[in-house]
């Protein structure tokens, strides 16, 4: 592709609704963020990404490197980031796992990389259909501490959202940070709107080259101590320490999560991603009836909304968490609750790589209600 800056103003105009793909929706709001080059690698279900992206970027003056695998759209996705650009990349199964060599440095450096994941079902290859399989890699994958930030989407207007919000999360606190979807909300097409930031009164965070900025070091500028090595142990604490100690600050002003009901709720069902959207569709049809059942959404996986969950079930008698993976999001729920307010038992609906209907959410609920469950 040629030199071409990328040309001004948003290539979506004001806002409309629109009919559309999720990895349509997620290729629309990065060139509405301002994206101006996406390194990446084939892989279902996230591949229309790729398409959709090289299918547009030559109207409007953004770029697309296909490497020769996962290992490599990653290290490039940095270097973009390195120079300055506003990069990001998206795979899913298979190539999240290969990525996150890369993402581990990338946290290491505090490099603001953007990543869209379209979850498939694991291990290994497994399936290329959907599953939510992808959360402990995409939270703690790698070596390291996993000081990343992570937004679960249930929707394909959350696709959109968060998709323009990881570019700002990550340019602003410095961290990699993750659009975690699935190949349901890939695959499948419903309306949303779509709309230029700017419209919304959201500024985008602007880029600026970690590396080859002008002037010398120590005359003007201070070094940029990029370093991902560290010889001697105590090193690496004081980097990690400082680092840690930055992600703990900030987690306050990155958390999201979604309630309803939960105040008076017997039973507070916790799901996320698409499974929340049959978890909220039971409880909103059983609150309706009169019956004490609440829900809690995490949207931000990582870092976990802790005392707000806490908060939210401090009076429940029961949980009901739901997810298509075999207790991955059990496995968070858990640890965030110990030590906290109360220690309430735990049913579960795990169906690895299957969907949960909100029949089946309704049906557990009522059965514990009615004590059959229990």
């Amino acid at each position: 592709m040629s030199e071409t800056s990328v040309k001004p103003g948003c290539p979506v105009a004001g806002e409309r609704k629109v009919f559309m793909t999720g990895n349509e929706a997620v290729c629309w709001a990065a060139l509405a963020a301002g994206a101006e080059i996406m390194y990446g690698y084939p892989i279902t279900p996230q591949n229309e990404i790729m398409h959709y992206w090289t299918r547009n970027v030559p109207k409007f003056g953004r770029r697309f490197l296909q490497t020769e695998d996962e290992l490599s759209a990653g290290f490039t996705t940095i270097g973009g980031v390195l120079a300055g650009r506003r990069a990001f990349t998206a795979t899913a199964g298979p190539g999240n796992v290969l990525m996150q060599e890369p993402l581990s440095m990338a946290e290491a450096m505090r490099i603001p990389v953007v990543v869209v994941i379209q979850q498939r079902g694991g291990p290994s290859t497994a399936t290329v259909i959907y599953s939510q399989q992808e959360v402990t890699l995409t939270c703690f994958g790698g070596n390291g501490e996993g000081l990343r930030i992570v937004y679960s989407t249930s929707s394909l207007q959350d696709l959109y959202d968060y998709t323009i919000k990881a570019f700002n999360t990550a340019w602003k606190y410095r961290f990699p940070t993750f659009v975690l979807g699935d190949g349901y909300q890939a695959k499948m097409r419903e309306s949303l709107n779509i709309y230029d930031p700017a419209a919304r009164g959201i500024d985008m965070v602007p880029t600026e080259p970690f590396v080859g900025k002008p002037g010398k070091i120590g005359e003007g500028r201070e070094a940029a101590h990029l370093r991902n090595a560290y010889s001697v142990e105590e090193e690496l604490e004081v980097a990690m320490a400082r680092d840690t100690s930055e992600y703990e600050r900030v987690t306050p002003e990155i958390i999201e999560y979604d309630s309803y009901n939960t105040e008076g709720a017997d039973i507070v069902v916790i799901a996320h991603g698409i499974v929340f959207r049959s978890a909220a569709m039971a409880v909103r049809e059983l609150a309706g009836q009169g019956k004490k059942v609440g829900y809690f959404r995490p949207i931000t996986l990582r870092p976990f909304p802790r005392e707000q969950l806490q908060q939210a079930v401090a009076r429940a008698k029961m949980l009901l968490v739901a997810e298509s993976a075999y207790g991955q999001l059990l496995k968070l729920v858990k640890e965030n609750l110990y030590g906290g307010p109360c220690n309430l038992p735990i049913k579960t609906i795990l169906r690895p790589g299957v969907g949960i209907t909100p029949e089946e959410v309704t049906e557990a609920c009522n059965a514990l209600l009615d004590g059959k469950g229990a």
